[in-house]
C-alpha cells in the first residue's frame, strides 16, 4: 500500500509544479504589453473623462459621448498614438532614415506610402519626383531667363507637392489615429517648410512600430494590443481551477 501512496504523492507534486509553471508563464505573457499602446489607451481614457470621478467631474454628456466613441472603430485599435520623436530636434535620431530622407526623399516617401497601404512605392515616389523636378527646373529657368511665369510655375508646383504630401500625412494620422498637429493645415505646412524632417518623422514612426501593408503591429511582435486583436491568446482560466483539473485527471 505504500507504493501507490508514493506514486500518488509524486503525481500530485508534478501536477502542482506544472500548474506553477503555467501560472508563471501566464504572468509573463500578461506583462509583455505594447508600451506605447498601453500609454495611449490611458491617455485616451483620461482625455475622454473616464476618470471623472477621481477628478471630481460627473458629466453625463461626456459619458454618453464616450460610449458612442467606444463603438466606433478608429482603424488603429481604438487608441491614440503619437509620432516618433520631434519633427526637427529628433531628425538625426535614426541616421539611415535621416540620410535617405535628405538625399532621396522621393524613395523614402514612396516607401512610407507602401507601408501605410496607400499605393506602391514606385508610383508614389514617381509622382513626388515629377512635382519636385518641375518645381526645380522652373526655378532654374526663372534664374536664367528672369521671366515671371517660370517663378509662378515653380511656386505652384512647390505648393502642389506640399499639399500632396500633406494630404497623405493626414491620411496616415486618420488611419492609425496618430495625434500630432493642431489641424490638417499644419501637416501641409510641415511638408512645405521642411519636407525632409517630416518624411523622416513619418518613416521613424512606421519603422519603429512595424507598420506593414497598412497594419500597425506595434513595437513588440509578441505584444498584446489593447483594443485590437491580440497577438497572444492568453488563457482566461483561473490557475487554481486549472490545478484542480490536473490533479483530478492524474488521480
Amino acid at each position: 500500500m505504500a507504493v501507490p501512496e508514493k506514486r500518488s504523492c509524486g503525481a500530485d507534486t508534478a501536477a502542482a509544479a506544472a500548474a506553477e509553471e503555467e501560472e508563471r508563464l501566464l504572468m509573463e505573457e500578461m506583462t509583455v504589453l505594447d508600451f506605447d499602446m498601453l500609454c495611449s489607451t490611458v491617455a485616451m481614457q483620461a482625455h475622454k473623462g473616464k476618470w471623472g470621478k477621481l477628478n471630481g467631474v460627473n458629466n453625463k454628456e461626456e459619458e454618453e459621448e464616450d460610449n458612442l466613441d467606444s463603438d466606433y472603430d478608429y482603424g488603429g485599435g481604438g487608441v491614440h498614438r503619437m509620432w516618433e520623436g520631434d519633427l526637427v530636434y529628433d531628425f538625426l535620431q535614426h541616421r539611415p532614415i535621416a540620410l535617405q530622407s535628405t538625399c532621396c526623399p522621393c524613395y523614402r516617401f514612396g516607401k512610407n506610402m507602401r507601408r501605410a497601404g496607400f499605393g506602391s512605392c514606385l508610383a508614389q515616389g514617381f509622382i513626388y519626383l515629377v512635382l519636385a523636378l518641375v518645381a526645380l527646373f522652373s526655378l532654374v529657368a526663372f534664374i536664367v531667363t528672369r521671366r515671371c511665369y517660370f517663378l509662378y510655375l515653380c511656386i505652384s508646383f512647390t505648393v502642389s507637392a506640399g499639399l500632396y504630401l500633406g494630404y497623405y500625412r493626414i491620411q496616415i494620422r486618420n488611419k492609425f489615429n496618430v495625434k500630432g498637429g493642431e489641424s490638417s493645415f499644419d501637416d501641409c505646412v510641415y511638408h512645405l517648410i521642411c519636407p525632409c524632417c517630416t518624411i523622416s518623422q513619418e518613416s521613424r514612426t512606421m519603422e519603429m512600430n512595424n507598420v506593414e501593408d497598412g497594419i500597425w503591429h506595434g513595437r513588440g511582435d509578441s505584444a498584446i494590443c489593447i483594443g485590437s486583436k491580440p497577438f497572444i491568446n492568453v488563457s482566461t482560466k483561473s490557475p487554481e481551477f486549472t490545478t484542480m483539473q490536473k490533479i483530478t485527471s492524474n488521480n
